[in-house]
């Protein structure tokens, strides 16, 4: 069965960007002039996705509304023939068919993918975590739906490998090698420790999940930080049928995290044509100013 509805948890509340997150989603913060979420649900669109669903929370009306069509704004731009700039308001406007339901109690990842069930029905469905942009001419989600294909529509978890000192960061994978870049799963360890890590494959926030999952997600008991995590629901998934973890390809940045939005925010100006040269030319002056060297 085709992938159509993926489901983008968003109900978070952005602490690592305060004070900015006190009155605005953390996921509208740009990179440049790009809102992160967007970034997200481009690569869901690109990937064939026809339906987003986000989980959201109080606070996070923004979200839906920068994917919603603005007549006033189009009409403004129109009067004053700005054409390129009405072009793109009209191409985020039509991207894909967005639909929401409230997590009203941040209880875990396993909770907020609970939360959309009615919406899913009877399919697979991917998600894709909000804080975690992966760029590459492939999406990285639609990596993942086509190896769930080749393999009659299993679940398939995206991996990416992470120095072994940093295991206790990330959900991280255990399994049978079926190749250079598969899994059979067998499990998974929620932040081992180094010593104790099975592999060095992480988790980032990509997953093909078929319908199973929900009836698990119910059942489960709260886990760490007393939420109801997805990575239990896996846990019992892999015992019942066959899981992929799977090395997509792509840059993955943490946008979640304060060092990993500056390094989106600085590879984005550096690949724009357009601001390049300015970024450079201001990053060089800056370093000046303060006496400091790259």
């Amino acid at each position: 069965m085709r992938i159509r509805k993926a489901i983008i948890p968003i109900a978070g509340k952005g602490t690592r960007f305060l004070p900015a997150t006190k009155e605005i989603a953390k996921e509208i913060i740009p990179i440049i002039n790009v809102p992160m979420i967007h970034y997200i649900v481009k690569e869901a669109c690109e990937a064939g996705i026809d339906q987003v669903i986000f989980v959201t929370a109080s606070g996070k009306f923004a979200v839906e509304d920068y994917f919603d069509r603005n007549q006033e704004l189009e009409a403004f731009l129109e009067r004053n023939n700005k054409l390129k700039e009405l072009e793109l308001i009209r191409q985020i406007g039509s991207m894909v068919n967005v639909t929401s339901v409230r997590q009203k109690e941040q209880l875990g990842l396993g909770h907020a993918v609970l939360c959309a069930r009615s919406m899913i029905g009877d399919e697979p469905f991917a998600v894709l975590l909000g804080d975690d942009i992966v760029i590459n001419k492939n999406p990285a989600i639609k990596q993942l739906m086509d190896l769930s294909l080749k393999h009659q529509g299993a679940s398939v978890i995206g991996v990416m490998e992470v120095p072994k000192d940093q295991t206790s960061k990330y959900g991280i994978v255990k399994g049978e090698i079926v190749d250079e870049k598969t899994l059979r799963m067998t499990g998974m360890v929620e932040k081992p420790k180094p010593e104790d890590a099975p592999t060095n494959l992480a988790t980032p926030g990509r997953y093909i999940l078929t319908p199973e999952i929900f009836d698990i997600l119910e059942t489960i008991p709260r886990g760490a930080g007393n939420e109801y995590q997805l990575t239990d629901a896996i846990n019992v998934l892999c015992q019942r049928k066959d899981v992929f973890a799977y090395k997509f390809e792509g840059e993955r940045f943490d946008t979640g995290s304060i060092p990993g939005y500056l390094d989106a925010t600085i590879d984005f100006a550096l690949k724009d044509p357009a601001i390049r040269a300015t970024f450079m030319a201001s990053l060089k002056y800056r370093l000046n100013k303060y006496g400091l060297t790259l």
